[in-house]
């Protein structure tokens, strides 16, 4: 569907170059001379590569529509992570380098939106935050305060991270996916 290079949002797909662009940032200029453009940051859908481009407002761009679905995680093998429709039971492989670095915090049964384009995966938005039980971290010293310190933490699925003093070995914490930090203490 050809829409306006002022209409692009981020989080949109276009075809530009014979090849397929997901929009990661998007910003209206209008400069003081001249007709206003946009701004776009685009990433390479599969070659992972960025590039900045303009857009003038007259100018056409193809938006490709994907089919987004919910799909629930399955397991692992080798660099492939089995999926399966929450709706029709059909599975999905999807390749380690489309979910990328945040692959470590799939856990089983956990649901994800997977965006496709004629049938291959090309996007996995997982869920925000996960609880994860903390495996190994050093006892607190009394003297630290909570706000000023914080430790190293082994968490189940053998990342570490940083969590402060009060967290004990056995706690379940919340992560943050985005960046792989703690956030709270799970409270369930």
């Amino acid at each position: 569907m050809k829409v306006n290079g002022s209409a692009l949002r981020a989080g949109n797909v276009i075809e530009h170059l014979n090849r397929l662009w997901i929009v990661v940032k998007a910003q209206n200029v209008t400069p003081g001379k001249g007709g206003a453009f946009m701004q776009a940051e685009l990433r390479d859908i599969r070659s992972n590569t960025k590039r900045d481009e303009r857009f003038r407002s007259t100018e056409q761009v193809e938006r490709v529509s994907l089919d987004d679905r919910e799909y629930q995680f399955l397991y692992r093998e080798g660099e492939q992570y089995a999926f399966m429709d929450v709706e029709n039971y059909e599975q999905l492989s999807v390749p380690g380098e489309v979910i990328g670095e945040q692959a470590v915090f799939l856990q089983e049964g956990m649901k994800c939106n997977i965006r496709t384009f004629d049938g291959t995966p090309l996007v996995v938005e997982m869920p925000a935050t996960v609880v994860m039980e903390v495996t190994e971290t050093e006892p607190a010293v009394r003297s630290q305060t909570a706000a000023a310190s914080y430790k190293p933490a082994t968490l189940e699925n053998g990342v570490r991270i940083m969590v402060p003093p009060h967290i004990a070995t056995g706690t379940k914490i919340v992560i943050n996916i985005a960046d792989g930090a703690y956030l709270e203490r799970f409270k369930g």
